[in-house]
């Protein structure tokens, strides 16, 4: 039998344990982040993740149409003291969670703590603490100055594979300035692979998914029929700073029929297209 273990994270936000307590619960379909892999029931039919307020309320993904009700339950509330701790257990796992919220100087310190009790399971249940420290702290860095709207994946998304992916995406992260959802694996290529395969790796870039992938086997052939094309905020910046991190331009800034371009090729020779964004692009 496995013995019992313990996995936490924290983050502070610049807002009181009062409103960072109404913002994790209230406002959970608004910080959790959409993505190809970021819920339990079957990603094309969650239409809103959903908190219910209380001990005995649920957390769940709600499916398809909310008026059906039909839900996957994720968690039953199991303790609830607005502005102070909130606690749950899942039906899917063996994991225990508990959420706290303290006061420091300058907002609040969000603690979230896992119990995996001995010889029990986790299939999912941990997945809180790593994603409530960047999820949730962006969601509290901005939520005064944006629409409280959920803002769902493009879609079209963009797969990209790489003899060493982890190398890629540290690289592309900064070269290109991509953002990712998540910690960047900080291993050396060749990742070890778990239950699902290789680690997954995710950019945002605006609303749309890049995702990072191993190349099976060898690259085949010069000849690219796929290059993305990528808008950014300031080109003259962007392609300055591309330039200065060992991105190998292949066509400086020129005009090109509605706005200007450059084109340049990644450490292992993969061709992007990058152009000047507009002030309404997301």
């Amino acid at each position: 039998m496995t013995q019992a273990q313990t996995v936490s994270s924290e983050v502070e936000v610049a807002i009181d344990p009062t409103t960072a307590f109404k913002a994790f619960t209230e406002e959970m379909d608004l910080w959790w982040v959409r993505g190809p892999i970021n819920f339990w029931a079957d990603g094309g039919r969650v239409a809103e993740v959903r908190c219910e307020p209380g001990v005995g309320g649920r957390i769940v993904e709600v499916l398809d149409d909310p008026a059906t009700g039909d839900v996957l339950e994720r968690a039953r509330i199991t303790l609830w003291e607005p502005g102070a701790r909130l606690a749950w257990a899942s039906p899917l796992d063996d994991v225990l969670t508990e959420v706290s919220f303290v006061a420091v100087a300058g907002g609040t310190r969000v603690r979230v703590e896992h119990v995996i009790p001995a010889g029990g399971q986790d299939k999912g249940g941990t997945a809180w603490s790593r994603v409530v420290p960047k999820w949730f702290g962006a969601w509290c860095a901005s939520r005064d100055r944006v629409a409280h709207q959920q803002i769902d994946i493009a879609r079209l998304s963009l797969g990209v594979y790489y003899a060493r992916p982890a190398a890629a995406a540290r690289w592309l992260a900064q070269a290109f300035g991509f953002e990712s959802i998540d910690e960047l694996p900080a291993g050396q290529d060749p990742l070890p692979e778990g239950e699902y395969g290789h680690p997954w790796i995710e950019f945002r870039i605006g609303n749309a998914v890049l995702n990072v992938f191993k190349l099976e086997g060898e690259r085949v052939g010069e000849v690219r029929t796929h290059v993305p094309w990528v808008y950014v905020d300031d080109l003259e910046a962007h392609f300055a700073h591309a330039k200065g991190n060992g991105a190998t331009i292949v066509e400086e800034i020129h005009p090109y029929p509605g706005s200007s371009v450059y084109v340049a090729d990644d450490l292992e020779g993969n061709r992007w297209t990058f152009s000047q964004a507009r002030p309404t692009m997301r």
